[in-house]
């Protein structure tokens, strides 16, 4: 019977769909294990082998803690609003609804076939209104909550405002706006509603505020920081500006200190922590004011270093801050007004970034030296960011290589940092009062005892106090696009309110088109049926408002990163309840997630969010955990072979053979190479263009089918090949990202179909550590798949042919050797399991499977308990086996075969029998005969016998354990 894969896939995925293998109880006797990958975005290209890759790894680790005994929950499900599918609707009118749809069913159909064991009862997609109602549900939450530093927690507003009208904000210790005033008791209740609901946004954890924001024109929305790159969007290359924007903001800076130290509590990479705590730039030292001469303006810089003021010669302030045109003095505002002009069209981190160029501006304004009184000017620079800290530094040349830089090129002067010291005691050694030179106190010698001294002295001054700084920023959570969540928002006097809860989920409109409209408002304003009827809770026409009972709805839309912060809870309700976004029975039933897969790129947007938006729940009571994902893996990328083809740049109708291409590069006067271009060229001018070639139209060995390639593009339709034998063109490999554009993808579902899943699955965690990355080599999969013939083959019988028969397993017991096999290949599969090593456990099975081959053994003894063991990353082969073995059910929930390390206990050795020293021939005796039991047996075996030819041999060395050897 032979190996029909094809067959076998189909028919095991089609039991478990119909039988619900691999759906997971919400209550259970057995310890819960929650094992899930980052969701994919359903892209129009579908799949190709590189995404499956983590996939894969998590699925070989849920199969395996069903085989121990676990209550696995594996769901999957789509992050399904987002930017591509808009803008194929931008340029096709097709409703990204039904893009959506398409692509979704795709990736569902290419996933199926790879034999994942997911829930698919639990499948979330974040653009259905079921699902986003409860994101909406959140915002509402958030909009609802206040951050309380005494309770170090997120409170419900009603709380704050109860604090408000009994005693003002005095004692109030809040997260809030840098600029909320004092206010009384009695201030507050005397203030208007509209007022109140001002003030209150200073404090709500998501708020309206004007911001900064990265703006793509093109695109027409605003884009997060991980969106853009090399100063244009990810998304169609689009030039991206900073712009003042009023948006939606979520203060996730609260959360600064609790985000970092929830990273001590879970086990995650650490280069990704290190990632979120650099992004949370957590520093110590003080928040100083410098008064601005002629002027009621103050400037606020945080410093780290405030015991270096003394060298401090000049002011650097963010272009965008709006000081900047408050100070400003008429001569110096044409060159101001231009530089702030030019750094709007560069990115905040291509300003980041960017250390060599130096640029500015003069204000033509002086602060004041809060010690010594002496002016200093007042420059913008665009190394200098809004958004950091305060949007201002206190230049100090003598100790920052940018600030020096900065100085020398616009020939600012350079002080000593004890120049004028009053405050220079702090700066002597406690013992013997000795001066410590600049380079000392700069390179942190005297830190320590300088820092607070320069605090108290500044907080004695009124012009500075100590303080912790974080560079985390808010986020904002606006986008101008059409799809995405809407807010549950309308306005009355322009102030939001939000909608009841009873009333969501808040649909997306239909629109004509999802463009911007002509007054540069997002897509929604062009949405007729958009405003929110107050009596009838209802979404009805425009034409209906009249500020009383009907007002207008945000047109804004929530970022990608909303739904995704919390995805996770929802696949907990196996119901998909309306009651709640995931049942308080089942979210302390599974807690949260055991092991996430998924990659790296997403440490500062989608992890952090998300490990934000758990704390928050946890604060309000609405979760019981603070981490959403206990341990993280980071999988490696799965590169593409791409192969190229080479044209003559001189006569681009002709392409060129790569042998004759590396023999011309190699030497420009190879006489074959340049005399056979010329033979068909006569051209003297010499020179290569390389272009993408689509792989699948080359073989293994690096051959073009020439008739494809001319048919694959109009282009080339009439091209013409230069090669040494009039017939073979040959292209060059290369490994890159496996992309579209590189024409290098390869498509699972042709794996699957010639191979199949089992082999694409092996193959895959073949390739190398699953955290790295890897090459992509198809040519290498026909290895893994002789593999999984070979193990079919134990469990058949064959003919002297090598012909496979009926399946045939023995009852006897099998052979010392063969349980030992089986037995080490069970350590080391659990080992490479639990450490995340499937590359070396693919390399195990095939030591296996050879050994037991080799032994011709077929005992059920040792093939039922292999078919479990490779039941995780073959299972679909490994379901078969075990029904022809004799079982009724799906080996998927088989308990895990136990290792006994008896059966690696060596019980004899194999000894090398010497006469002379030199060795004869090999003998295998026990390993507990003593020293005369073994010489009197080798001098009974046979060849002993011949080799004395009769004689006594003058000694006889015995060794236990390694040595027999006859002397003389």
């Amino acid at each position: 019977m032979n190996y029909d894969f094809n067959a076998i896939e189909k028919k095991w995925q089609k039991y478990w769909s119909d039988q619900g293998t691999f759906q997971a109880k919400n209550n259970s006797e057995k310890p819960k294990y929650y094992v899930l990958d980052m969701f994919p975005y359903p892209s129009g290209a579908g799949l190709h082998v590189g995404h499956p890759l983590g996939y894969i790894a998590s699925d070989i680790y849920a199969r395996y803690k069903r085989h121990q005994g676990f209550n696995v929950l594996h769901p999957q499900g789509y992050d399904s609003f987002g930017l591509p599918a808009e803008q194929y609707a931008i340029q096709t009118g097709q409703h990204p609804a039904i893009t959506t749809e398409t692509n979704i069913a795709r990736y569902r159909e290419q996933l199926d076939k790879i034999g994942f064991s997911f829930d698919w009862r639990r499948e979330v997609r974040t653009s259905n209104p079921e699902y986003y109602k409860w994101t909406q549900w959140i915002f509402i939450q958030l909009f609802e909550s206040w951050y309380n530093n005494d309770t170090n927690q997120a409170e419900h507003i009603d709380t704050l405002i109860a604090k408000f009208e009994a005693e003002g904000n005095a004692s109030v210790n809040a997260v809030c706006d840098e600029d909320v005033e004092a206010f009384t008791a009695e201030d507050w209740n005397s203030a208007s509603a509209k007022a109140k609901q001002e003030l209150l946004l200073k404090y709500r954890l998501t708020y309206l505020a004007e911001t900064e924001v990265n703006w793509c024109p093109a695109l027409g929305t605003v884009l997060a920081n991980d969106e853009i790159v090399n100063g244009v969007s990810e998304r169609g290359g689009h030039p991206v500006v900073r712009k003042k924007m009023t948006q939606w903001s979520m203060r996730i800076s609260a959360y600064a200190q609790r985000l970092l130290d929830g990273l001590q509590d879970i086990d995650w990479p650490q280069p990704l922590k290190d990632s979120q705590t650099n992004w949370i730039g957590r520093s110590k030292g003080a928040s100083v004011q410098f008064k601005i001469q002629n002027s009621e303006f103050k400037i606020e810089v945080f410093t780290t270093r405030p015991d270096t003021i003394f060298g401090v010669t000049f002011m650097t302030l963010a272009p965008e801050l709006d000081l900047v045109k408050e100070i400003t003095t008429p001569e110096q505002k044409a060159e101001v007004d231009a530089y702030i002009e030019a750094t709007a069209k560069r990115s905040e981190r291509e300003r980041m970034a960017d250390v060599k160029t130096i640029s500015g501006a003069f204000t033509g304004a002086y602060a004041e030296h809060p010690f010594t009184k002496e002016p200093i000017p007042i420059w913008i620079g665009d190394y200098v960011l809004a958004g950091y800290g305060t949007g201002a530094v206190m230049a100090v040349p003598c100790g920052d290589q940018r600030d020096w830089d900065f100085a020398t090129h616009f020939n600012i002067p350079i002080k000593n940092i004890f120049d004028g010291v009053d405050i220079s005691e702090q700066a002597y050694a406690e013992k013997d009062k000795t001066p410590l030179k600049d380079s000392d106190f700069l390179n942190g010698l005297a830190y320590k005892q300088a820092l607070p001294k320069a605090i108290e002295a500044l907080e004695k001054l009124g012009a500075g106090k100590g303080k912790v700084n974080y560079r985390l920023r808010d986020a904002v959570f606006s986008r101008q696009r059409y799809w995405g969540e809407p807010f549950p928002v309308y306005y009355v006097d322009g102030m939001p309110q939000m909608i009841d809860a009873a009333h969501l989920p808040i649909h997306l409109p239909e629109v004509e088109k999802y463009l911007p409209t002509e007054e540069g408002e997002p897509p929604l304003g062009r949405a007729e049926v958009w405003a929110w009827d107050t009596k009838t809770h209802a979404v009805v026409s425009n034409n209906k408002i009249d500020h009383e009972t009907v007002f207008p709805l945000e047109l804004n839309t929530m970022p990608g990163w909303a739904g995704s912060s919390w995805y996770f809870f929802r696949y907990m309700e196996k119901a998909l309840r309306d009651e709640a976004f995931a049942s308080k029975e089942a979210m302390e039933y599974w807690q949260n997630v055991d092991l996430y897969i998924g990659g790296s790129e997403h440490a500062t947007g989608h992890l952090l969010y998300s490990r934000f938006w758990v704390k928050f729940l946890k604060d309000r009571g609405f979760a019981p955990v603070e981490e959403p994902f206990k341990k993280l893996i980071n999988q490696g990328m799965i590169l593409g072979e791409s192969a190229f083809l080479y044209r003559l740049s001189s006569n681009p109708e002709f392409f060129v053979s790569f042998e004759i291409v590396k023999d011309y590069l190699n030497d420009e006067t190879n006489k074959k190479a340049v005399n056979t271009i010329l033979s068909y060229t006569g051209d003297n001018s010499i020179s290569f263009n390389k272009i993408h070639v689509d792989v699948n139209l080359v073989d293994t060995s690096n051959c073009l089918n020439v008739i494809e390639f001319r048919n694959w593009q109009p282009e080339y339709h009439s091209a013409k090949f230069i090669t040494y034998d009039n017939q073979t063109v040959k292209v060059s490999r290369e490994v890159e990202k496996m992309s579209k554009s590189k024409y290098n993808v390869v498509n699972p579902d042709d794996i699957c179909e010639e191979y199949g899943a089992d082999t694409l699955r092996m193959y895959e965690m073949f390739l190398g550590p699953l955290e790295q990355a890897k090459p992509w080599n198809t040519a290498g999969i026909t290895g893994v798949h002789n593999f999984l013939k070979k193990l079919w083959k134990l469990y058949h019988q064959v003919d002297k042919a090598g012909n496979l028969g009926d399946f045939e397993v023995s009852d006897a017991r099998a052979s010392r050797e063969a349980m030992k096999t089986l037995h080490k290949t069970i350590k080391k599969v659990q080992e490479d399991i639990e450490n995340f090593s499937f590359n070396t456990s693919v390399s195990t099975f095939m030591i296996a499977v050879n050994e037991l081959a080799a032994a011709k053994c077929n005992n059920r003894e040792v093939l039922e308990p292999l078919a479990v063991l490779i039941s995780p990353y073959a299972p679909h082969i490994a379901e078969e086996l075990w029904i022809l073995l004799g079982h009724d059910e799906s080996i998927a929930t088989a308990a895990f075969p136990e290792f006994d390390e008896k059966h690696l206990v060596e019980s004899s050795k194999e000894y090398p029998i010497s006469f002379n020293g030199k060795m004869r021939f090999t003998m295998e005796l026990p390993l507990d005969l003593s020293k005369e039991e073994i010489e009197k047996a080798v001098r009974a075996h046979e060849k002993t016998q011949e080799y004395l030819g009769g004689r006594e041999p003058k000694k006889v060395i015995v060794v236990p354990g390694k040595i027999v050897n006859f002397v003389g």
